[in-house]
């Protein structure tokens, strides 16, 4: 039987507590630092919400995958390099590492991330690979992300909204899907190890960092493009190649996450949340959302 924590996040949205710690550690003068706080645990895997304080004047090391690891990123954005090649990781996007690989993440473009991590022991995490009908050498990930994809979208917010009960969710059927869901999206993906210059990334990843503040404000891509100093064209090839999808996804899955989030938290009307989100008129949001998570606002809030 899971081993459920009790509740140490206070319900509140998934910069609040992140813009809080950086704000406690630049009063104290602190260097940047991870705190992973576990929710829920069993013999076989763990679950932690794991806060980031970093910066670009901390230092980035190397640490080791103790266990396979799989972390949703839900705030903020960080460099994660590994032996599959560097990524820049972003909100809604997974980080896959491998049991007993080197890593080591940076944050050279901004302060901070925020995660929902979970780490699986081998033997469980393998077992989980073979059932979900991937055959690779000992179920490892041969890629070193998944982007913000659609088949995701569910995920991310079932976990965003378990930070609020944390006590009620069901993390380890969470923790199964999610692992399935990782190890066939992978399957099919080949490694990128392409690097982009840093002050390009650094363009990239600051659009990323205000997208995800202001997911309903009416960003197009000449806007984004302009903020950034490329042209359209180069920030459209570079926003997809280090975020894995389009600019107009990442908006779009950014509005839709945010609008699931509310409908679960919030009492007002769901024409009111479509609009708040960024929608222009209930019909468009409810399609997109339908296509998002496989059902209507109202279905999805009622079964919630």
């Amino acid at each position: 039987m899971a081993k459920i924590a009790m509740p140490t996040v206070p319900e509140g949205e998934r910069w609040h507590d992140l813009d809080r710690a950086l704000t406690r550690r630049r009063q104290l003068g602190t260097a940047g630092a991870m705190s992973p706080r576990t929710i829920a645990a069993d013999d076989d895997w763990t679950v932690a919400d794991v806060l980031c304080t970093s910066g670009p004047d901390d230092h980035p090391f190397e640490e080791q995958h103790a266990r396979y690891a799989i972390a949703i990123v839900l705030a903020g954005s960080f460099q994660y390099r590994s032996p599959l090649g560097p990524v820049l990781m972003t909100p809604g996007s997974l980080m896959l590492g491998n049991s007993g690989q080197s890593f080591e993440c940076g944050h050279a473009h901004g302060d901070g991330d925020r995660c929902v991590s979970f780490w699986f022991a081998p033997d469980y995490f393998e077992r989980l690979s073979a059932d979900a009908g991937v055959r690779r050498v000992g179920g490892r990930f041969t890629v070193p992300r998944l982007p913000p994809l659609r088949t995701l979208s569910p995920l991310v917010t079932r976990a965003a909204l378990g930070l609020a009960s944390p006590g009620e969710t069901p993390w380890d059927e969470l923790g199964v899907t999610l692992a399935a869901s990782a190890v066939r999206l992978s399957a099919g993906m080949s490694p990128d190890r392409r690097g982009s210059p840093l002050n390009t990334e650094a363009r990239v990843a600051q659009a990323v960092r205000t997208i995800d503040r202001h997911p309903a404000t009416a960003w197009r891509l000449a806007r984004l493009a302009g903020a950034a100093r490329l042209s359209p064209y180069h920030f459209l090839r570079t926003f997809t190649q280090l975020t894995g999808v389009t600019p107009h996804q990442y908006v779009l899955r950014s509005r839709l996450r945010a609008a699931a989030v509310r409908l679960v938290r919030e009492s007002g009307t769901v024409i009111d949340i479509a609009l708040d989100c960024g929608f222009g008129d209930l019909s468009n949001f409810t399609r997109a959302f339908r296509a998002e998570f496989g059902v209507s606002p109202r279905r999805y809030r009622r079964e919630r």
